[in-house]
């Protein structure tokens, strides 16, 4: 079927054919991937994609706007690529008349092949204009309605998902979440243009290796350190991981289908969002396999637990950045930011990568994985490229860029674990584990691959653990320093826990006259600011945790201990941390106790406020502006404030919405096996930073330089 021609052009996103999707799905889960006699575009037949990467816009201060897509093909025919035309012209009927439509190709190179299966990529090179442009495209003269994503106009910024740990933990009861939170993103896609989505890691849970490959097995059940250390790693393991990767990417990937110990899952509507709306991804551990980097040296460094990473590593880099590391291009594409040395136990460069989403939001996702070991996250000179990037590009963005949205795969400000850390290592559990090696005790209490307490490598995983402490603090520092230094508001985006909360930073409320001088202010002055304009204090940063779009949420009874585990910590003299109180109900609008952390489904977003539902309420007179405090917003009455008649106080802050504020919204699920996937939202208004600052220098623990 060919490209539109003009009069379904405008015609909205199928959202009752998405919810027929999502209920067949969850009603009809097959025992292996479905296939689909649609995969086959004539000659061509498709196992995997389209998927969109987004590579950049506004680089070198021109009005581009580059991605790629890539396709999985089985069996082409003569190695050729489909090929993919595409229309692009405005996305709304108001520049029906005065926009521009254009036709073109987009150029594909081949970038992987194995067992019959062809990898293409196909550039994306378009120029963004002054208004929202959709683009359609055709594969081999075949049009689907998912065929088609959204570019931002040139003066706009992106509207932005982020979302993480999507997909299951290996024993987690998939059958009993019937609902896919895919259909509430493609519904509200609907509503309000999505331009991209940031994956915060566990975009795939690759932990069933574990049940796929005898090798793996073998090794885990070897008692002696010495052997399991020197277990060789043979040509027939090594195609063993290669086999499993590629499999298990193409189900996921390519149909949204899943298997695990107990249970299976079809997420049809993922891949349907991977052809529509363009991702930058970063990569955690599930994605390599559960606890990957945080286990101790010698387990790391053993040849089956590289191996398992070096091709975790390919393969995510071939199906979420479109790219073989064996390509010139691995090392050269400019949204890289790129590591001086190989990683420890994976043998590549940090990637991290800087890219802009349109005008004024500027992205940081942190590879945090690459160079991970148990008593390190990132390697010094990884963080010192980090920022001399950041840096340059804000210079050269002139005073476009407002806000950074920085990628960290798990949460950064957020309850210390310490107290549960000391127990897990002490000699107190030492004959428990003893005994749970020996299958004595429950099993599940050690991880197999060495004896160490299960809980424990998500523990060493936290930025919060004893050995990540200096530097969590370095990198806030930094991060703090930074912001201020160039009038840019940092906002944290991070994962993993499998529940959602937004974790703070911002200056001290001062009870006491003369505690610190901020350059020339007085104390009094000083609090009025915090407190009245929170827009002016320099040290304000949130890291908004959302976490997971698809996995079970942990028991009330973990939400309820980090609950009282979370109180208002001191980071230095001036500055407080703390989670926001913004739980104010139950997605039902029920009273809820737990205030700060929401054991829900959840995903979430960031809309500049001048695009988004708020437009018409948008001022920019700090004394007139509408200042509110974060809070539940139900649909069925959008005003109604929870906190009516509250003063601001240390903990409940009114946060104002200027034209570019950042309307941040985490997005609960209501209830998992309802096939209309209700979601309750719950809103933040993120000031970009006003002015900017030299900070006092106030010692921080743990760090004794900067």
């Amino acid at each position: 079927m060919p490209v539109s021609t003009g009069d379904d052009w405008f015609e909205p996103i199928p959202v009752d054919d998405y919810q027929t999707i999502n209920q067949r799905s969850g009603e009809n889960v097959p025992e292996k991937r479905p296939i689909d006699p649609e995969d086959k575009l004539d000659e061509f037949e498709v196992t995997c994609g389209p998927m969109i990467n987004l590579l950049g816009t506004h680089e070198n201060n021109q009005p581009n706007y580059r991605a790629t897509l890539a396709l999985v093909v089985k069996n082409a025919p003569e190695n050729q690529a489909p090929p993919i035309t595409y229309k692009v012209g405005p996305a709304s009927e108001e520049f029906k008349s005065t926009g521009k439509f254009q036709h073109g190709e987009f150029p594909s190179t081949k970038y992987y092949e194995r067992d019959g299966y062809s990898f293409f990529r196909y550039s994306i090179d378009l120029t963004m204009v002054e208004y929202e442009q959709k683009v359609q495209y055709v594969i081999n003269n075949h049009y689907k309605k998912s065929f088609q994503f959204y570019i931002p106009a040139i003066e706009e910024s992106m509207n932005v998902i982020s979302f993480s740990c999507n997909g299951f933990s290996l024993a987690a009861p998939a059958n009993e979440f019937k609902s896919s939170l895919w259909f509430d993103i493609l519904k509200k896609h609907a509503d309000q243009h999505y331009h991209v989505m940031l994956g915060g890691g566990d975009q795939i849970y690759c932990d069933s290796i574990k049940l796929e490959s005898e090798a793996l097995k073998s090794w885990t059940e070897i008692r002696n350190p010495l052997k399991k250390n020197s277990f060789e790693v043979t040509e027939e393991t090594t195609n063993e991981f290669e086999n499993y990767y590629l499999s298990h990417y193409m189900d996921w990937f390519g149909k949204g289908f899943w298997q695990g110990k107990k249970a299976r899952t079809l997420q049809s509507l993922f891949p349907l969002a991977m052809s529509q709306i363009p991702q930058v991804n970063i990569f955690d551990d599930h994605d390599i396999i559960d606890g990957f980097g945080s286990y101790s040296d010698h387990t790391m460094k053993s040849p089956i637990f590289q191996a398992i990473g070096n091709t975790a590593y390919k393969y995510y880099m071939i199906f979420q950045h479109h790219i073989n590391p064996e390509e010139k291009l691995h090392e050269s594409d400019p949204s890289w930011i790129l590591g001086t040395q190989r990683g420890p136990y994976i043998s590549q460069k940090n990637h991290s990568n800087y890219i802009r989403l349109g005008k004024e939001i500027a992205l940081l996702g942190v590879d945090c994985r690459t160079e991970r070991k148990l008593k390190q996250v990132v390697s010094p000179s990884s963080y010192k490229k980090i920022f001399e990037r950041l840096t340059k590009e804000v210079k050269a963005a002139g005073t476009d860029i407002k806000h950074v949205l920085v990628m960290l795969g798990v949460p950064i400000f957020y309850p210390r674990l310490v107290w549960l850390e000391w127990l897990l290592t002490s000699t107190v559990m030492k004959p428990l584990r003893h005994l749970a090696e020996k299958g004595v005790l429950n099993k599940g209490l050690v991880n197999e691959f060495d004896g160490d307490v299960e809980v424990l490598d998500d523990l060493n995983d936290h930025w919060c653990s004893k050995h990540h402490k200096a530097e969590r603090n370095q990198l806030i520092y930094d991060l703090t320093e930074f912001g201020a230094k160039n009038a840019i508001r940092i906002t944290i985006l991070s994962g993993d826990v499998h529940l959602c909360c937004i974790g703070r930073m911002k200056s001290k409320f001062h009870h006491h006259p003369n505690a610190h001088l901020l350059i020339g202010e007085d104390i009094e002055e000083l609090n009025d600011d915090v407190t009245d304009f929170p827009e002016k204090d320099p040290r304000l940063m949130f890291n908004v945790i959302s976490s997971a779009v698809t996995n079970e949420p942990p028991p009330d009874a973990m939400a309820n201990l980090l609950n009282k585990r979370s109180r208002i910590h001191r980071y230095n003299r001036d500055t407080d941390e703390d989670i926001v109180p913004i739980f104010i109900t139950e997605p039902d609008g029920s009273k809820r106790a737990n205030k700060q952390f929401l054991n829900r489904r959840n995903w979430s977003d960031l809309v500049l406020a001048k695009q988004s539902k708020y437009k018409d309420l948008v001022v920019d007179d700090p004394e007139q502006v509408l200042r509110r405090f974060p809070q539940p917003v139900f649909e069925k009455e959008p005003s109604h404030d929870y906190l009516k008649g509250e003063e601001p106080n240390e903990r409940n802050v009114k946060y104002p919405l200027y034209s570019d504020s950042l309307v941040t919204t985490l997005r609960v699920e209501r209830d998992s096996n309802d096939y209309q996937s209700s979601t309750t939202s719950y809103e933040l208004f993120i000031p970009k930073l006003f002015g900017n600052y030299k900070l006092e220098d106030a010692p921080v623990k743990h760090l004794h330089h900067h």
